[in-house]
């Protein structure tokens, strides 16, 4: 299953906090790719570019510049879960690419009672946010990813 990276952030002792659409927070140790790969060590000479990285156009991982990057497959798979106030949570847009719907039957949902407001669903400021609890619940298992 693909996994959209939504944000990063770079972390004390080269890790990255990274956000997925599915609402997981992943924290990723980079330190370990020094060794591995001799591209990461530029790192170890020059600290400050690891403050540089930014999510890549599509959410498919991770850049800092042309010569570095990193999948979100791999930020996933090899990052360590983290529990957050904001866990199983995500805005509509990321729910209807998952599910493969549109945000006009979430609203709709919401409407006739499928969703109920405040309980599964929750709008801030313009932005309607949603648990993957109900999803799940009304919609299954998500169909794209």
């Amino acid at each position: 299953m693909f996994h959209k990276i939504k944000d990063v952030n770079p972390m004390p002792d080269y890790r990255l906090s990274v956000q997925f659409s599915e609402g997981v927070t992943k924290v990723y140790d980079v330190k370990p790719l020094f060794d591995k790969f001799d591209a990461f060590k530029i790192f170890e000479i020059r600290p400050e570019l690891f403050s540089d990285v930014t999510v890549d156009i599509g959410g498919y991982g991770v850049v800092w510049n042309d010569e570095l990057d990193l999948s979100c497959d791999e930020l996933f798979e090899n990052g360590s879960t983290v529990k957050t106030p904001f866990d199983g949570l995500m805005a509509f847009s990321d729910a209807t690419l998952l599910w493969g719907l549109n945000e006009s039957t979430l609203r709709k949902a919401i409407t006739y009672g499928k969703l109920v407001a405040g309980i599964d669903v929750c709008k801030y400021g313009k932005q309607w946010v949603v648990s993957t609890e109900a999803m799940k619940r009304e919609y299954g298992e998500p169909k794209t990813a």
